[in-house]
């Protein structure tokens, strides 16, 4: 199973980004082999619809589930039209909030947990 993980560098050790259509990398992780891909995000480039272009970079990175602090509605809306589970109030280091999804301690969201251009701009 692919997860993304919001993030603020490249590997595991990194700080879990409290943004998912903003956040600074991606890091796609796979639970079977343990294979990770660290994307640098683009979309933070735009000011207006970087979350459903990430959202739709998960998509096609077959990920199933998106491990992160907030996400905003509209890619909240495109995530969970393509059946990508999102769990939020995600922090700390992207390795133990690795293990805490293996040991199913996370919270799966049923609604987005941000204001539409979250994180926009650097803000929170």
């Amino acid at each position: 199973m692919k997860i993304c993980i919001t993030t603020d560098g490249k590997n595991l050790d990194s700080q879990i980004d409290a943004r998912f259509g903003r956040c600074r990398y991606f890091l796609i992780y796979d639970t079977e082999n343990g294979i990770v891909e660290a994307i640098e995000n683009s979309n933070t480039q735009f000011s207006g619809g970087a979350g459903i272009q990430s959202g739709r970079l998960m998509v096609s990175k077959g990920v199933e589930t998106v491990l992160t602090g907030n996400v905003g509605p509209n890619a909240f809306k495109v995530l969970e039209a393509a059946g990508i589970k999102v769990m939020t109030n995600v922090s700390g280091v992207v390795s133990e909030a690795i293990e805490k999804f293996k040991q199913g301690s996370l919270q799966q969201s049923s609604s987005p947990t941000a204001h539409s251009k979250f994180g926009a701009q650097g803000g929170v």
